[in-house]
Protein backbone atom coordinates (compact mmCIF):
# COMPACT_ATOMS: atom_id res chain seq x y z
CA UNK A 1 0.00 0.00 0.00
CA UNK A 2 1.41 3.47 -0.93
CA UNK A 3 0.35 7.02 -0.50
CA UNK A 4 -0.50 8.77 -3.38
CA UNK A 5 -2.80 11.40 -3.48
CA UNK A 6 -3.21 14.66 -1.00
CA UNK A 7 -6.41 16.73 -1.10
CA UNK A 8 -6.96 20.02 1.14
CA UNK A 9 -9.94 21.69 2.13
CA UNK A 10 -10.55 25.09 4.16
CA UNK A 11 -14.09 25.30 5.03
CA UNK A 12 -15.81 28.06 6.55
CA UNK A 13 -17.73 27.15 9.92
CA UNK A 14 -21.46 28.21 9.75
CA UNK A 15 -22.77 30.98 12.27
CA UNK A 16 -22.91 30.27 15.02
CA UNK A 17 -19.11 29.78 14.36
CA UNK A 18 -18.94 26.91 17.17
CA UNK A 19 -15.48 25.73 17.36
CA UNK A 20 -13.90 28.43 15.38
CA UNK A 21 -13.55 30.71 12.33
CA UNK A 22 -12.69 27.59 9.65
CA UNK A 23 -11.78 24.33 9.59
CA UNK A 24 -8.76 22.82 7.59
CA UNK A 25 -9.22 19.02 6.60
CA UNK A 26 -6.94 16.81 4.02
CA UNK A 27 -7.66 13.50 2.42
CA UNK A 28 -4.89 11.32 1.41
CA UNK A 29 -5.38 8.72 -1.05
CA UNK A 30 -3.61 5.41 -1.91
CA UNK A 31 -2.58 4.05 -5.33
CA UNK A 32 -4.77 1.46 -4.22
CA UNK A 33 -7.77 3.77 -3.52
CA UNK A 34 -8.16 3.63 0.46
CA UNK A 35 -8.77 7.22 1.33
CA UNK A 36 -8.37 8.45 4.57
CA UNK A 37 -9.07 12.43 6.58
CA UNK A 38 -7.66 14.16 8.89
CA UNK A 39 -7.73 17.80 10.39
CA UNK A 40 -4.62 20.75 11.22
CA UNK A 41 -5.57 22.87 14.09
CA UNK A 42 -3.36 25.71 13.41
CA UNK A 43 -3.97 29.35 14.63
CA UNK A 44 -1.17 30.53 13.77
CA UNK A 45 -1.04 31.32 9.83
CA UNK A 46 -3.10 31.72 7.78
CA UNK A 47 -5.78 28.33 6.97
CA UNK A 48 -4.60 28.53 3.25
CA UNK A 49 -1.26 28.55 3.56
CA UNK A 50 -1.18 25.93 6.16
CA UNK A 51 -3.01 23.61 3.79
CA UNK A 52 0.10 24.17 1.19
CA UNK A 53 2.26 23.42 3.90
CA UNK A 54 0.34 20.15 3.75
CA UNK A 55 0.64 19.50 0.23
CA UNK A 56 4.60 20.24 0.78
CA UNK A 57 4.89 17.82 3.48
CA UNK A 58 3.25 15.06 1.89
CA UNK A 59 5.67 15.40 -1.16
CA UNK A 60 8.28 15.51 1.05
CA UNK A 61 7.87 12.98 2.97
CA UNK A 62 4.58 10.90 2.77
CA UNK A 63 4.31 10.68 -0.71
CA UNK A 64 4.49 6.84 -2.49
CA UNK A 65 5.20 5.51 1.71
CA UNK A 66 3.15 2.90 3.03
CA UNK A 67 0.46 4.66 5.53
CA UNK A 68 1.19 2.07 7.94
CA UNK A 69 4.67 3.04 8.74
CA UNK A 70 3.41 6.02 11.38
CA UNK A 71 6.87 6.14 12.97
CA UNK A 72 9.02 6.39 10.28
CA UNK A 73 6.84 9.10 8.70
CA UNK A 74 6.26 10.81 12.11
CA UNK A 75 9.99 11.27 12.25
CA UNK A 76 10.98 12.13 9.12
CA UNK A 77 8.27 15.23 9.27
CA UNK A 78 9.74 16.28 12.88
CA UNK A 79 13.00 16.11 11.73
CA UNK A 80 12.86 17.35 8.68
CA UNK A 81 14.67 20.79 7.64
CA UNK A 82 17.02 20.01 11.06
CA UNK A 83 14.65 20.50 13.62
CA UNK A 84 13.80 17.93 15.85
CA UNK A 85 11.95 19.98 18.56
CA UNK A 86 8.68 20.81 19.08
CA UNK A 87 7.01 23.40 16.67
CA UNK A 88 3.07 23.91 16.69
CA UNK A 89 3.22 24.44 13.51
CA UNK A 90 4.78 21.60 12.06
CA UNK A 91 2.73 19.69 14.59
CA UNK A 92 -0.22 20.54 12.96
CA UNK A 93 0.18 20.08 10.07
CA UNK A 94 1.86 16.34 10.76
CA UNK A 95 -1.57 15.39 13.11
CA UNK A 96 -3.45 16.26 9.93
CA UNK A 97 -1.37 13.78 8.13
CA UNK A 98 -0.74 11.10 10.77
CA UNK A 99 -4.81 11.19 11.42
CA UNK A 100 -5.60 10.60 7.55
CA UNK A 101 -2.95 7.99 7.40
CA UNK A 102 -4.26 5.95 10.91
CA UNK A 103 -7.80 6.31 8.93
CA UNK A 104 -6.18 4.65 5.75
CA UNK A 105 -5.18 1.86 8.28
CA UNK A 106 -8.37 1.53 10.09
CA UNK A 107 -9.84 1.27 6.74
CA UNK A 108 -7.51 -1.48 5.36
CA UNK A 109 -8.31 -3.43 8.42
CA UNK A 110 -11.68 -3.23 8.42
CA UNK A 111 -11.13 -1.90 12.03
CA UNK A 112 -12.18 1.56 13.87
CA UNK A 113 -8.94 3.06 14.82
CA UNK A 114 -9.29 2.66 18.71
CA UNK A 115 -8.93 -0.80 18.21
CA UNK A 116 -5.48 -0.65 16.68
CA UNK A 117 -4.59 1.62 19.43
CA UNK A 118 -5.34 -0.89 22.43
CA UNK A 119 -9.08 -1.77 21.71
CA UNK A 120 -11.83 -0.68 23.75
CA UNK A 121 -11.27 0.50 27.72
CA UNK A 122 -14.64 2.39 27.33
CA UNK A 123 -17.85 1.69 26.52
CA UNK A 124 -18.97 5.39 26.21
CA UNK A 125 -17.10 8.34 26.83
CA UNK A 126 -18.20 11.36 29.51
CA UNK A 127 -18.39 14.53 27.71
CA UNK A 128 -19.23 18.50 28.44
CA UNK A 129 -19.64 21.31 26.84
CA UNK A 130 -19.17 24.81 26.93
CA UNK A 131 -22.06 27.29 28.33
CA UNK A 132 -22.76 28.82 24.70
CA UNK A 133 -25.00 32.01 24.45
CA UNK A 134 -28.78 30.43 23.79
CA UNK A 135 -29.24 32.48 20.66
CA UNK A 136 -26.52 30.56 19.22
CA UNK A 137 -24.07 33.35 18.44
CA UNK A 138 -20.45 32.51 19.88
CA UNK A 139 -19.22 36.19 19.95
CA UNK A 140 -21.84 37.92 21.22
CA UNK A 141 -22.46 42.25 22.21
CA UNK A 142 -19.65 42.11 25.62
CA UNK A 143 -21.65 45.31 26.80
CA UNK A 144 -24.93 43.61 27.14
CA UNK A 145 -25.47 40.27 29.53
CA UNK A 146 -24.73 36.96 28.18
CA UNK A 147 -23.27 33.60 29.41
CA UNK A 148 -19.80 34.75 29.31
CA UNK A 149 -20.42 37.85 31.42
CA UNK A 150 -23.77 37.65 33.76
CA UNK A 151 -23.50 34.90 36.72
CA UNK A 152 -27.09 34.21 36.83
CA UNK A 153 -27.39 33.84 32.50
CA UNK A 154 -24.48 31.37 32.86
CA UNK A 155 -26.45 29.66 35.57
CA UNK A 156 -29.26 29.20 33.66
CA UNK A 157 -27.89 27.92 30.92
CA UNK A 158 -25.86 25.53 32.96
CA UNK A 159 -29.29 23.83 34.20
CA UNK A 160 -30.50 23.45 30.42
CA UNK A 161 -27.35 22.15 29.33
CA UNK A 162 -27.93 19.85 32.48
CA UNK A 163 -31.51 18.96 31.72
CA UNK A 164 -29.60 17.66 28.22
CA UNK A 165 -27.86 15.33 29.72
CA UNK A 166 -24.36 17.05 30.75
CA UNK A 167 -22.77 16.20 33.75
CA UNK A 168 -19.74 18.38 33.67
CA UNK A 169 -20.12 21.93 31.63
CA UNK A 170 -17.13 24.68 31.62
CA UNK A 171 -17.05 28.52 31.74
CA UNK A 172 -14.28 31.04 31.45
CA UNK A 173 -15.06 34.27 32.96
CA UNK A 174 -12.18 35.18 34.20
CA UNK A 175 -11.66 38.27 31.57
CA UNK A 176 -9.78 39.22 28.86
CA UNK A 177 -6.57 37.16 27.45
CA UNK A 178 -3.97 39.00 25.55
CA UNK A 179 -0.69 38.94 23.76
CA UNK A 180 0.89 40.47 27.56
CA UNK A 181 -0.33 37.46 29.32
CA UNK A 182 0.30 36.54 32.40
CA UNK A 183 -1.19 39.29 34.46
CA UNK A 184 -2.94 40.11 37.33
CA UNK A 185 -6.44 39.66 37.75
CA UNK A 186 -8.51 43.01 37.92
CA UNK A 187 -10.58 42.76 41.24
CA UNK A 188 -14.20 42.57 39.16
CA UNK A 189 -12.31 39.35 37.00
CA UNK A 190 -12.58 38.06 40.64
CA UNK A 191 -15.63 38.82 42.08
CA UNK A 192 -17.33 37.94 38.73
CA UNK A 193 -15.64 34.69 38.45
CA UNK A 194 -16.32 33.66 42.11
CA UNK A 195 -20.14 34.83 41.20
CA UNK A 196 -20.35 32.32 38.30
CA UNK A 197 -19.03 29.13 40.37
CA UNK A 198 -21.38 30.39 43.06
CA UNK A 199 -24.47 30.53 41.17
CA UNK A 200 -23.89 27.82 38.93
CA UNK A 201 -23.17 25.73 41.71
CA UNK A 202 -26.08 26.86 43.76
CA UNK A 203 -28.35 25.88 40.32
CA UNK A 204 -26.83 22.52 39.36
CA UNK A 205 -25.82 21.17 42.76
CA UNK A 206 -23.89 18.16 42.71
CA UNK A 207 -25.62 17.17 39.14
CA UNK A 208 -22.63 18.19 37.64
CA UNK A 209 -19.22 19.44 37.39
CA UNK A 210 -17.53 22.89 37.31
CA UNK A 211 -14.69 23.23 35.15
CA UNK A 212 -13.27 26.94 35.67
CA UNK A 213 -12.02 27.79 31.69
CA UNK A 214 -8.85 30.25 31.29
CA UNK A 215 -6.27 30.71 28.52
CA UNK A 216 -3.19 31.48 30.78
CA UNK A 217 -3.94 34.86 31.44
CA UNK A 218 -2.05 34.90 35.07
CA UNK A 219 1.12 35.28 36.51
CA UNK A 220 1.35 32.93 39.27
CA UNK A 221 0.57 35.10 42.11
CA UNK A 222 -2.80 36.08 40.42
CA UNK A 223 -3.71 32.49 39.73
CA UNK A 224 -3.28 32.08 43.13
CA UNK A 225 -5.84 34.89 44.12
CA UNK A 226 -7.89 33.06 41.44
CA UNK A 227 -7.49 29.89 43.29
CA UNK A 228 -8.72 30.97 46.98
CA UNK A 229 -12.00 32.11 45.26
CA UNK A 230 -12.25 29.20 43.61
CA UNK A 231 -11.70 26.44 46.01
CA UNK A 232 -15.03 26.61 48.38
CA UNK A 233 -16.96 25.79 45.16
CA UNK A 234 -14.88 22.20 44.26
CA UNK A 235 -14.44 23.01 40.33
CA UNK A 236 -12.78 19.92 38.89
CA UNK A 237 -10.64 21.62 37.29
CA UNK A 238 -8.65 25.08 37.15
CA UNK A 239 -7.83 25.25 33.33
CA UNK A 240 -4.07 26.80 31.67
CA UNK A 241 -3.94 29.54 35.07
CA UNK A 242 -0.30 30.65 33.65
CA UNK A 243 0.74 31.02 30.45
CA UNK A 244 1.63 27.29 29.10
CA UNK A 245 5.53 28.07 28.21
CA UNK A 246 7.07 27.58 31.56
CA UNK A 247 5.69 24.38 33.52
CA UNK A 248 7.40 25.07 36.98
CA UNK A 249 5.20 28.31 36.90
CA UNK A 250 2.33 26.24 36.84
CA UNK A 251 3.60 23.81 39.16
CA UNK A 252 3.66 26.58 41.84
CA UNK A 253 -0.13 26.84 41.10
CA UNK A 254 -0.91 23.29 41.45
CA UNK A 255 0.74 22.75 44.38
CA UNK A 256 -0.87 25.81 46.00
CA UNK A 257 -4.45 24.64 45.30
CA UNK A 258 -6.86 21.65 46.30
CA UNK A 259 -8.48 22.42 42.56
CA UNK A 260 -6.81 20.35 39.80
CA UNK A 261 -4.57 21.96 37.56
CA UNK A 262 -5.62 21.12 33.52
CA UNK A 263 -3.55 22.04 30.69
CA UNK A 264 -2.38 21.48 27.12
CA UNK A 265 -4.64 22.63 24.29
CA UNK A 266 -1.49 24.92 23.08
CA UNK A 267 0.67 22.33 23.82
CA UNK A 268 2.68 19.51 21.19
CA UNK A 269 4.39 16.46 21.53
CA UNK A 270 5.31 14.26 23.75
CA UNK A 271 8.20 15.84 24.88
CA UNK A 272 6.33 19.00 26.23
CA UNK A 273 4.02 17.26 27.80
CA UNK A 274 6.83 15.01 29.97
CA UNK A 275 8.19 18.70 30.99
CA UNK A 276 4.22 19.32 32.77
CA UNK A 277 4.42 15.71 33.88
CA UNK A 278 7.77 15.87 35.16
CA UNK A 279 6.90 19.06 36.95
CA UNK A 280 3.80 18.11 38.97
CA UNK A 281 2.19 21.19 36.58
CA UNK A 282 -0.96 19.23 36.00
CA UNK A 283 -3.18 16.50 36.66
CA UNK A 284 -5.36 16.50 33.58
CA UNK A 285 -4.18 16.61 30.44
CA UNK A 286 -5.95 18.32 27.54
CA UNK A 287 -4.17 17.48 24.35
CA UNK A 288 -5.82 18.57 20.95
CA UNK A 289 -5.78 15.73 18.50
CA UNK A 290 -5.40 18.23 15.65
CA UNK A 291 -1.94 20.06 17.30
CA UNK A 292 -0.42 17.09 19.32
CA UNK A 293 1.28 15.21 16.60
CA UNK A 294 -1.66 12.92 16.26
CA UNK A 295 -3.05 9.58 17.38
CA UNK A 296 -0.34 8.06 18.17
CA UNK A 297 1.73 10.40 20.16
CA UNK A 298 -1.68 11.47 21.80
CA UNK A 299 -1.85 7.75 23.16
CA UNK A 300 2.05 8.05 24.52
CA UNK A 301 1.26 11.34 26.02
CA UNK A 302 -1.35 9.20 27.72
CA UNK A 303 0.62 6.40 28.65
CA UNK A 304 2.91 8.75 30.34
CA UNK A 305 0.02 9.86 32.48
CA UNK A 306 -0.69 7.01 33.74
CA UNK A 307 2.78 6.58 34.95
CA UNK A 308 1.83 9.93 36.92
CA UNK A 309 -1.44 9.70 38.00
CA UNK A 310 -2.74 11.83 35.81
CA UNK A 311 -5.38 11.92 33.52
CA UNK A 312 -6.54 12.78 30.19
CA UNK A 313 -9.21 15.39 29.10
CA UNK A 314 -9.03 15.68 24.82
CA UNK A 315 -9.29 19.21 24.22
CA UNK A 316 -11.77 20.38 21.24
CA UNK A 317 -11.70 23.70 19.52
CA UNK A 318 -11.44 23.20 15.88
CA UNK A 319 -13.45 20.86 13.70
CA UNK A 320 -14.95 17.01 13.54
CA UNK A 321 -12.73 15.07 12.49
CA UNK A 322 -10.59 16.14 15.29
CA UNK A 323 -13.31 15.58 17.21
CA UNK A 324 -13.17 12.19 15.44
CA UNK A 325 -9.50 11.36 16.31
CA UNK A 326 -10.37 12.69 20.26
CA UNK A 327 -12.69 10.17 20.38
CA UNK A 328 -11.11 7.35 19.73
CA UNK A 329 -8.01 7.82 21.60
CA UNK A 330 -10.15 8.09 24.50
CA UNK A 331 -11.84 5.08 24.26
CA UNK A 332 -8.50 3.46 24.61
CA UNK A 333 -7.15 5.17 27.41
CA UNK A 334 -7.17 3.63 30.36
CA UNK A 335 -6.89 7.13 32.10
CA UNK A 336 -9.55 8.89 30.20
CA UNK A 337 -11.59 11.42 32.41
CA UNK A 338 -13.66 13.36 29.60
CA UNK A 339 -14.38 14.38 26.18
CA UNK A 340 -14.97 17.93 25.30
CA UNK A 341 -17.77 18.71 22.84
CA UNK A 342 -19.29 21.37 20.83
CA UNK A 343 -22.65 21.17 22.02
CA UNK A 344 -24.16 17.35 21.52
CA UNK A 345 -22.33 17.45 18.40
CA UNK A 346 -25.32 18.25 15.77
CA UNK A 347 -26.36 20.83 14.15
CA UNK A 348 -23.89 23.30 11.69
CA UNK A 349 -20.90 22.10 13.53
CA UNK A 350 -21.91 18.86 12.00
CA UNK A 351 -22.36 20.14 8.19
CA UNK A 352 -19.28 19.48 6.51
CA UNK A 353 -19.11 15.37 7.72
CA UNK A 354 -21.74 13.34 6.64
CA UNK A 355 -21.02 10.97 9.07
CA UNK A 356 -22.91 11.96 12.77
CA UNK A 357 -21.03 11.11 16.14
CA UNK A 358 -23.88 8.98 18.44
CA UNK A 359 -24.37 11.14 21.97
CA UNK A 360 -26.38 9.84 24.41
CA UNK A 361 -27.49 11.56 27.42
CA UNK A 362 -24.07 13.43 27.87
CA UNK A 363 -22.26 10.19 26.66
CA UNK A 364 -20.45 9.55 23.51
CA UNK A 365 -20.66 6.20 22.03
CA UNK A 366 -17.29 4.76 20.40
CA UNK A 367 -17.74 4.10 16.71
CA UNK A 368 -17.98 0.95 15.04
CA UNK A 369 -16.83 1.85 11.92
CA UNK A 370 -13.45 1.53 10.28
CA UNK A 371 -11.32 3.99 11.12
CA UNK A 372 -11.96 7.18 12.16
CA UNK A 373 -15.24 7.07 10.84
CA UNK A 374 -16.11 10.09 9.06
CA UNK A 375 -16.61 11.37 5.81
CA UNK A 376 -16.29 14.76 4.36
CA UNK A 377 -19.09 16.01 2.26
CA UNK A 378 -17.89 17.67 -0.19
CA UNK A 379 -20.57 19.25 -1.87
CA UNK A 380 -21.12 21.37 1.34
CA UNK A 381 -17.22 22.17 1.99
CA UNK A 382 -17.25 23.57 -1.82
CA UNK A 383 -20.42 25.65 -0.90
CA UNK A 384 -18.53 27.33 1.90
CA UNK A 385 -14.74 28.21 1.46
CA UNK A 386 -13.36 30.29 4.11
CA UNK A 387 -12.72 33.99 2.62
CA UNK A 388 -11.73 36.08 5.28
CA UNK A 389 -8.88 37.19 6.78
CA UNK A 390 -9.24 36.74 10.49
CA UNK A 391 -7.28 33.72 11.93
CA UNK A 392 -8.95 30.89 13.61
CA UNK A 393 -8.65 32.95 17.39
CA UNK A 394 -7.26 35.64 18.11
CA UNK A 395 -5.79 37.12 21.95
CA UNK A 396 -6.41 40.82 22.80
CA UNK A 397 -3.37 43.06 21.28
CA UNK A 398 -3.55 45.78 23.97
CA UNK A 399 -2.38 44.97 28.40
CA UNK A 400 -5.23 44.44 30.75
CA UNK A 401 -4.97 47.18 33.06
CA UNK A 402 -7.68 48.69 35.86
Amino acid sequence: MKLEKIETFVVANPPPRHGGRYFIFVRLTTACGITGVGEIYNATFGPDLCAAMAVDAFERQFEGEDPHNIEKLWRKTYGAGFTLRPDVTVQGVLSGLEMACWDIVGKAANQPCYNLLGGKAHERLRSYTYLYPKDGDVYPDPDKPNVYNDPDMAAQRAVEMVKTGFTAVKFDPAGPYTIYDGHQPLLSDLERSEQFCKRIREAVGDKADLLFGTHGQFTVSGAKRMARRLEPYDPLWFEEPVPPDNPADMAEVARFTSVPIATGERLCTKYEFARVLEAGAASILQMDLGRVGGLLEAKKIASMAETRSAQIAPHLYCGPVVAAANIHIATCSPNFLILESIGTFEGPYMACLKSTFDWQDGYVIPPTEPGLGVELDDEFIAANPYTDKELHLNLETEPVVP
